[in-house]
């Protein structure tokens, strides 16, 4: 099965910082696809946008590279290359000066849709966004995108909300999130809310504990300094566990529209209790073995004093009707022994077991994986087969989707949902400003009270599961963790 694809309006889209890491490695790839199976024309534009004086032939030649070193392995032509390319312009801006703004409205059409992509630092987000306004670039129509992080405590989001508004409405701003545009997660709203199989047992009645894993084998390496003043807690629990929280945990909404999702995702952090210290396990990765001395999380952050945590495990409660009692259990890391995210929903075991001496009866685990091998797998109790008996045994239900719904022959990247939602003014899968500064809201006392306490994370090796303290949190709860990569 091919999933439709349904074309967009005309758009200008102007993309800030587009020499950049992030845009090279994935907007403007993500882009081409989109052009590739033909959701845009040769009627929209694409202006990149940077400090580098470019010209507009030496910007669609460093484009075309991105796309062959970064674009997904599907058939890619010189001419489809060419194609793309040649919607592209360029202009060099001085983000807080007067350079480059006449030449970017005067590529602007009156006719067309007109997004602006901020993929640069936050530090910029408020003078681009000023300098759209008063230059007249942005119109009322206008979209604005903007990168995390936002904010780096409650008081900062608070003034980039307000800073953002005095320029642009709410409906205007779209803040990504790549993890609401990977297709298992909008899965897991439609295995919730279209099928009346999983709902009625969504619920602290059925369901014991939840496991939320962002699990990476890479460390901080090229961006140690950034990360080291940011740390696990900022840099993925405020913001992607969370919205993967909010999406597991959340009620029905009314309807599928872009307020009465996110107004629901907005009720679950304000339920969230707050978290004490002994609910909470930090960690920072050393060297995989004395032989490589050099190569810990300090070593790679330049600091050999540093407190910030590359792993952070904690045990969350959502105190409402629905959830009171059932835990939900977080955790993500650095340097870990594999690359794996995923929701793990793990249903109580049943009240009685009629199969005596047959084997332990378990109950269902309903695993939501986002990377690798996307999809939702079920894991069953059955009859082992054999003569000789009831014995029994696990066996997974698998509900992989990736290659049914794949384009082209792939399934599609997260930016590409994204960007294209934008295009169509559809805010659904992106956070709005009073979400982002409820999540912050819970996250700045679980900050300070290990800043105020001195903690220092624990140490763990690279290629591990993490840090003791991690497994102690759950195990204290007579339960274990999945294994990473299970």
């Amino acid at each position: 099965m091919v999933s439709r694809v349904i074309p967009v309006d005309p758009f200008d889209l102007v993309l800030f910082g587009a020499t950049g890491d992030l845009a090279r490695r994935k907007i403007l790839p993500a882009l081409f696809h989109r052009f590739q199976i033909g959701q845009f024309s040769s009627d929209c534009r694409i202006i990149g946008t940077s400090r580098s004086e470019l010209t507009a032939e030496e910007f669609r030649n460093q484009t075309a590279d991105a796309i062959r070193e970064f674009g997904q392995e599907v058939e890619t032509t010189p001419k489809e290359i060419a194609s793309f390319t040649a919607l592209l312009d360029y202009a060099a801006v001085d983000a807080r000066g007067d350079a480059g703004w006449d030449e970017i409205r005067g590529k602007l059409r009156d006719d067309a849709v007109r997004a602006f992509y901020l993929s640069v630092g936050p530090s910029l987000f408020t003078d681009i966004a000023r300098r759209l306004s008063e230059t007249g670039i942005a119109t009322s129509e206008s979209r604005i995108v903007l990168e995390k992080p936002f904010g780096h405590d409650l008081a900062s989001a608070q003034a980039l909300n307000a800073a953002l508004r005095e320029h642009f409405e709410e409906q205007q701003i779209y803040r990504i999130d790549h993890y609401l545009g990977k297709e298992t997660v909008q899965n897991l709203m439609a295995l919730r809310f279209a099928n009346s199989l999983f709902e009625p047992l969504w619920n602290s009645s059925h369901i014991d504990h939840v496991q939320i894993t962002v699990a990476e084998s890479i460390g901080v390496e090229g961006r140690g300094e950034y990360y080291d003043k940011s740390g696990a807690m900022r840099d993925m629990v405020q913001n992607h566990l969370m919205q993967l929280l909010c999406l597991t945990a959340m009620e029905p909404p009314a309807q599928f529209t872009p307020n009465s999702v996110r107004d629901e995702k907005v009720k679950v952090i304000e339920a969230l209790r707050p978290v004490p210290q002994a609910s909470i396990a930090r960690g920072q990765y050393r060297s995989r073995n004395s032989a490589q001395q050099g190569d810990g999380y300090r070593d790679h952050a330049g600091n050999a004093a540093s407190r910030t945590e590359s792993y952070i495990a904690l045990k969350v409660e959502v105190a409402n009707w629905r959830w009171a009692g059932t835990p939900f259990y977080l955790r993500t890391g650095k340097r870990l022994r594999g690359r794996v995210s995923e929701i793990a929903v793990y249903f109580r075991d049943p009240p009685h077991n009629i199969f005596e001496g047959s084997g332990t009866v378990h109950g269902n685990v309903l695993v939501i994986r986002l990377q690798p091998d996307e999809g939702i797998t079920l894991k069953t109790t059955i009859k082992d087969p054999g003569p000789g008996g009831m014995r029994l045994t696990g066996a997974n239900l698998d509900m992989t989707f990736a290659d049914e719904l794949a384009e082209s022959g792939r399934p599609q990247d997260a930016y590409e949902r994204l960007i294209m939602d934008v295009i169509r003014g559809n805010q659904t899968l992106f956070m709005r400003g009073d979400e982002v500064e409820a999540a912050w809201a819970w996250a700045d006392p679980i900050i300070a009270g290990w800043q105020d306490s001195g903690d220092t994370p624990q140490p763990y090796d690279s290629g591990s599961a993490g840090p003791d303290d991690s497994l102690l949190l759950i195990h204290r709860d007579g339960r274990r963790w999945r294994s990473i990569g299970e």
